[in-house]
């Protein structure tokens, strides 16, 4: 752009002088091109090198600060939205998780708390039939007892009375054999009566 503005300066130039002194110039102007230099180092050219240097950092400004700075900073929101969604989102889960664990364990110390109330009951309740059918099978026990000492009684009062009978017909049968006399029942039984001991029936 540099070089086109300065040979439309020498063309111009030329068209101002005469042909020879338009000559002279235009060999003048050409005589730079020829000796190798880069048009970037040449004062002159420094003026339009810093417009456009100029034009392209304000294009270069404008795109970073409407498009691309934006983008990135939209990127960077919606990326920390997104870990402080998760982060609350695990959160919310943790709490849930541990809130179900609490009641699960409240309901297993329930639990435990019924069954060992439940054993206790029926260890008590174990324990109440048993003592109460040992009462029962006690007084059962007792009665049958009182009724075999009543029986023992009869017998032996039987047996006494079967005795005392046995032993007053031997004894008449041993004096009338003796005296050839027998006594009566009478007399022997006051005999066996006189002779039995105190105290026995």
């Amino acid at each position: 752009m540099a070089a086109e503005t300065h040979t439309e300066t020498v063309v111009a130039t030329e068209g101002a002088l005469p042909s020879g002194e338009a000559a002279h110039t235009t060999a003048t102007s050409e005589q730079p091109h020829k000796s190798g230099g880069l048009p970037q180092f040449q004062v002159e050219h420094w003026g339009g090198q810093v417009i456009w240097l100029l034009i392209v950092f304000a294009v270069l400004y404008a795109l970073l600060a409407k498009v691309f700075v934006p983008r990135l900073r939209g990127i960077q929101d919606t990326r920390a939205k997104t870990i402080a969604d998760a982060v609350e989102q695990a959160r919310r889960v943790q709490a849930e998780a541990d809130a179900q664990a609490a009641a699960a364990k409240a309901e297993i110390d329930d639990a435990r708390a019924q069954a060992r109330r439940f054993a206790t009951e029926a260890k008590a309740k174990a324990q109440a039939d048993l003592t109460a059918s040992q009462a029962a099978e006690d007084l059962r026990l007792q009665a049958e007892l009182e009724k075999a000492e009543t029986r023992i009684r009869a017998m032996r009062d039987q047996a006494m009375a079967n005795v005392g009978q046995i032993a007053a017909e031997t004894a008449q049968a041993i004096v009338a054999k003796l005296t050839g006399a027998a006594p009566s029942r009478t007399e022997v039984d006051a005999a066996l009566t006189a002779r039995t001991p105190e105290g026995v029936a």
